[in-house]
């Protein structure tokens, strides 16, 4: 029988009748294949299968590890749904702990720890005693993360009955496995827990790396984890220490690597020589280029790790850019990682063969992804001035295409080069107005709005471009309508016969005839500038003309507390999601140095108000300007980082 027929939907009383007693049934053969088809049925969620609870518990007395498996996981499951039989099964369990097994009484343990029931909870706490120094290394080591779990479940009878005490004793086991069992026991319990903390001294740590060799991935994972809690006291100590990490970023498998990284970048900061911290974090780049030829999944994980690691040390890859660029098939996912990276490693001297990668990519079926790469080649321009006409050259060959998401995303991007290069290169200003029928998004809208509005001086018929923007206006977008505001202000104040009967009429839109509070009050605010300043128009100039804070690409690196924070996570989810560990994990604490006399640099420890805040690596897109006035007044910290680094919004 195949695996796919067990998941056919099968009655409660057909499947009872099949597993009542019968001689003929050698080995349970039979029994086993129904309690294949129940598991199968629970896992549909057939909710007759509840109805079977009886059954199931004559089953658990066979001697068959493969009938209790199967029994032990249907109890799991529906525990809550029938407490009361849930509870018969219990003195099952606590016979099958004193089982001359291993696996038996491992099995037996771990289904008592799932089994959320204040009975089990209260009747595992001698089991756990007794396996915490079973015979079998497998046994001590279900008890560890039984100890883990009944803390989770009741926290107070786990330290009352000492078994952290016992778990502790596990850390001098003569079995790796174990040892690194009882470490993520702890680390789990320590990392929940208010009141108490994991510290591992020097030898300690000493003998961790040393076993490391003889343990698994799995092992290997939870050991590296744990050295997070070693605080070096001496830059020799922890320069010592990395050195003997260094040969497991060799590994191949990728949690390993990553756990590696970590705790490698976290020893840094306890390490004085600059050299010698040059020469661990070289290292780095052979297994992160390694891991981008594993599946998809991994790549995302290991370039999102890149990322973080980038932020710091952005010359272990410079000569490696090529490694990032996108292939045909890999998914949008693992394109856009890859795209931030370019943009991260790109340099004056790599940049020609970037912008062909790019110009390339802006020619690709995926608009999401041709988004970002035209994105990215306007932020390019801003971030490297030397090379921001060459970027601006690329921009226009895009734009002559004409398909109009690429038009629209490049109007955008250009905005930001001339608010980061004023007076520089509006020759191209003619180009974006012989496309303005391609606008038709807000954000693109408001774009050439600005522009238009900016450079209203120099462009001859700007009163009438911004006269057919006019004509719908009402039913525009609230950041078009704001845009067209300011822009007709911009006008009157560079062209005052051109521009009064359209800033009256927009005044009185924007005042009248709109329900909108943003845009009912900069109406006023404008309304009341331009009456206050009637005789003196150089007031009215000074304020809406006033110089801007030119766009810069310093924000889109994270500041080195936010950094901190997501480098001790290296390979959690902290460093997919770019988050606080404690906006991922309820109860988590969040990680920072330790400090210590070899530490590098001093920190303000615990959160600040600025870190509660949401932090996204990918968010650091500098905010569009489509605010004149709130900036003119606020003064050149009104502006704020916010978006995808290369994001369409």
């Amino acid at each position: 029988m195949s695996d796919a027929k067990f998941f056919a939907k099968g009655k409660a009383a057909e499947l009872r009748m099949e597993l009542k007693s019968d001689k003929k049934d050698k080995n349970f053969a039979r029994r086993k294949t129904t309690l294949k088809r129940i598991v199968a049925n629970m896992t549909m969620n057939n909710n007759e299968m509840v109805q079977l609870f009886s059954d199931i518990l004559e089953c658990m007395h066979l001697n068959s590890l493969e009938i209790k498996k199967m029994c032990f996981l249907y109890l799991i499951n529906y525990c809550r749904v029938k407490p009361d039989l849930a509870n018969k099964a219990l003195p099952i369990l606590l016979a099958d702990i004193k089982d001359q097994s291993p696996l038996i009484r491992a099995l037996a343990l771990r289904t008592m720890s799932c089994v959320p029931l204040a009975t089990y909870t209260q009747a595992i706490v001698d089991p756990l005693h007794k396996l915490l120094g079973d015979s079998d290394p497998y046994v001590r080591k279900t008890a560890a993360f039984g100890v883990a779990k009944l803390w989770a479940a009741d926290s107070r009878l786990a330290e009352k009955s000492g078994l952290i005490e016992g778990v502790n004793q596990l850390l001098v086991d003569d079995n790796p496995t174990v040892v690194s069992a009882g470490l993520a026991a702890l680390t789990d319990i320590t990392d929940k827990s208010e009141g108490m903390k994991l510290a591992i001294g020097y030898q300690d740590a000493s003998k961790l790396i040393k076993i490391l060799p003889d343990c698994n991935e799995w092992s290997q994972t939870f050991i590296l984890n744990a050295l997070m809690s070693y605080t070096p006291q001496d830059p020799a100590e922890a320069l010592l220490m990395a050195e003997r990490l260094s040969p497991r970023l060799a590994h191949s498998n990728a949690a390993v690597i990553l756990g590696t990284i970590k705790v490698i970048l976290y020893l840094t900061h306890y390490v004085s020589d600059d050299a010698a911290i040059d020469m661990l974090v070289r290292r780095f780049g052979p297994p992160l280029i390694t891991l981008l030829s594993k599946p998809y999944e991994i790549q995302y994980v290991a370039l999102r790790n890149c990322f973080l690691i980038l932020q710091q040390y952005p010359h272990i890859l410079q000569s490696n850019v090529k490694v990032f660029f996108c292939k045909y098939n890999d998914p949008i996912y693992v394109k856009v990682a890859k795209l931030e990276i370019i943009f991260l490693l790109a340099s004056e001297e790599n940049m020609p063969e970037i912008l062909r990668e790019l110009r390339e990519y802006a020619s690709e079926i995926d608009v999401q992804f041709v988004r970002k790469a035209v994105r990215a080649i306007g932020k390019l321009a801003i971030k490297i001035e030397g090379s921001a006409r060459d970027c601006i050259d690329t921009l226009l060959d895009l734009v002559a295409t004409r398909v109009s998401y690429i038009v629209q995303e490049a109007t955008v991007v250009i905005k930001n080069i001339f608010r980061k290069y004023p007076n520089r290169y509006e020759s191209i200003i003619a180009v974006l107005c012989r496309n303005l029928d391609s606008l038709d998004e807000p954000e693109a809208k408001a774009a050439m709005v600005w522009i238009i509005g900016q450079y209203a001086g120099r462009i001859e018929n700007s009163d009438e471009l911004l006269d057919d923007f006019l004509f719908s206006f009402k039913e525009e977008a609230v950041e078009v309508q704001l845009a067209l505001l300011t822009a007709t202000v911009k006008l009157f104040v560079q062209r005052p016969a051109k521009g009064q009967e359209l800033v009256l009429q927009v005044l009185k839109w924007a005042t009248e005839e709109t329900d909108n509070p943003d845009l009912r009050d900069r109406g006023y605010m404008y309304w009341r500038l331009l009456s206050s300043a009637s005789g003196n128009p150089e007031i009215t100039r000074e304020v809406v003309m006033s110089d801007r804070p030119a766009v810069t690409v310093e924000s889109d690196r994270l500041d080195e507390k936010t950094l901190e924070e997501m480098t001790l996570n290296i390979g959690s989810l902290v460093s997919i999601y770019m988050r606080s560990a404690n906006q991922i994990f309820k109860g988590s604490k969040s990680k920072h140095l330790e400090p210590s006399p070899a530490l590098r640099k001093a920190y303000s420890y615990g959160p600040t108000e600025d870190q509660q805040m949401n932090v996204d690596a990918s968010s650091l897109m500098e905010q569009g300007e489509d605010d004149d006035t709130a900036a003119a007044f606020a003064g050149p910290n009104a502006f704020a980082a916010h978006g995808d680094l290369l994001s369409d919004e």
